[in-house]
């Protein structure tokens, strides 16, 4: 198992290697027409799990696929986990939503995303979802997991790209954070006979929507 070290050390060789091949097979390609992540503007970073953890959030959510939603609120992020919604109808449109009823769709899927953990909202001036806080995909499919929820085809997928990105040990750290919670923690007053896996923790109420910020 490849630690975040290693990880990197080999991501550098792939990509040494890569841009070796790159010039082997396509050389006369335009540098116009080529994506460098140092030199292009308009990137942001998205976990390598990410079309993994697409796939469970679609078979979570059977015929209200929810993937694609997640997906455009992470190319949305300024490279942090927080983010404003100004116009829902433009994370709609960017979700694959269109027509009369295109926001209320997305807010359907955005209710999904939020009741399985993938993230964390506030309401301000746009609505109950002004403001978004992105949870770690690994650490919600893996508290999923716990819960039963997440396939074993689909799970095993998932751990084996963990490995190979060095970013495993993320589970392991939220298993041990999970592990030392209170049992106050672990479940609320009604599944207290009846919960077998802690919930997340739960968001604080605010009545003040711009309190995040």
């Amino acid at each position: 198992m490849a630690n975040g070290r290693q990880a990197s050390a080999r991501r550098l060789k792939m990509a040494e290697r890569a841009q070796q091949q790159m010039a082997l097979h396509f050389p006369s390609t335009p540098s116009e027409f080529i994506w460098h992540r140092k030199t292009n503007d308009g990137f942001t970073t998205v976990p390598r799990t990410m079309p993994i953890v697409m796939q469970a959030i679609d078979v979570l959510s059977k015929g209200s696929p929810a993937g694609h939603t997640l997906f455009a609120l992470w190319a949305r992020s300024p490279d942090t986990p927080f983010l404003t919604i100004e116009n829902p109808m433009t994370f709609a449109a960017e979700a694959g939503f269109s027509g009369e009823r295109a926001v209320d769709t997305w807010r359907k899927r955005m209710k999904l995303l939020r009741e399985h953990w993938f993230i964390m909202t506030k309401p301000g001036p746009s609505g109950e979802f002004h403001y978004v806080l992105l949870i770690s995909p690994n650490a919600a499919v893996e508290w999923l997991r716990a819960q039963g929820k997440v396939q074993d085809g689909i799970y095993a997928r998932f751990i084996d790209r963990l490995m190979e990105v060095g970013a495993f040990g993320e589970i392991e750290a939220l298993r041990e954070y999970l592990a030392k919670l209170p049992v106050a923690e672990k479940t609320n007053a009604a599944e207290a006979e009846t919960a077998t896996v802690p919930p997340p923790p739960a968001q604080e109420a605010s009545g003040d929507p711009g309190a995040q910020t």
